[in-house]
């Protein structure tokens, strides 16, 4: 997968610079590369991917289409611990306070839902409201919150079926994700 003195790359321009590709620069390109040679190598027909990436999931499908590699990208829904924190290796990382502490991001992920589902479609007022709800654990560091279009990536101003809604944040040294598509 990796031989040494690789000179080519897969890169999805403008996606991969947005939301975590933002924070962690070159990080999609990696990705993409990777799985780019596997779904070249195995050819399937579909590939699963779960939502809480959802940046990589946009990142990915927009390769495949670009590529025309034939594989279908289908999305996995979040797994949740039964306190709603979403699952990831990186909460290992966390202490017993930051685990307390990183439910933040699925409440603040919650309080969306709840006002998007009283008909609240307004991108300054959602981000506002999951900023408010990050502001009850100042310990905890946002990276964003954003309201975007799954496959461009880009802010809207409004929540339409399918906008997604995101957030990142660094709970101690460890940043965790997570996200809820409106409906």
């Amino acid at each position: 997968m990796y031989p040494a003195g690789a000179a080519t790359f897969v890169e999805v321009e403008g996606l991969s610079d947005r939301l975590d590709g933002d924070s962690r620069p070159g990080h999609f390109r990696g990705v993409a590369t990777v799985v780019a040679k596997l779904l070249i190598a195995a050819e399937p027909d579909l590939a699963f991917f779960g939502q809480k990436d959802a940046a990589q999931v946009a990142v990915l499908r927009r390769m495949v289409a670009d590529l025309r590699l034939g594989t279908k990208i289908v999305v996995c829904p979040i797994v949740r611990e039964a306190d709603g924190l979403a699952l990831s290796s990186r909460n290992t990382y966390l202490s017993a306070q930051e685990r307390r502490r990183a439910l933040v991001l699925s409440h603040s992920i919650r309080r969306v839902e709840e006002l998007a589902g009283t008909g609240e479609r307004r991108a300054d007022a959602l981000i506002a409201a999951a900023r408010a709800v990050f502001a009850e654990e100042p310990a905890v560091r946002v990276d964003y919150i954003e309201l975007v279009d799954w496959s461009a990536l880009l802010p809207v101003d409004m929540a339409t079926p399918g906008t997604l809604f995101a957030v990142a944040a660094w709970v101690g040294t460890t940043r965790l994700i997570d996200n809820t598509i409106i409906v």
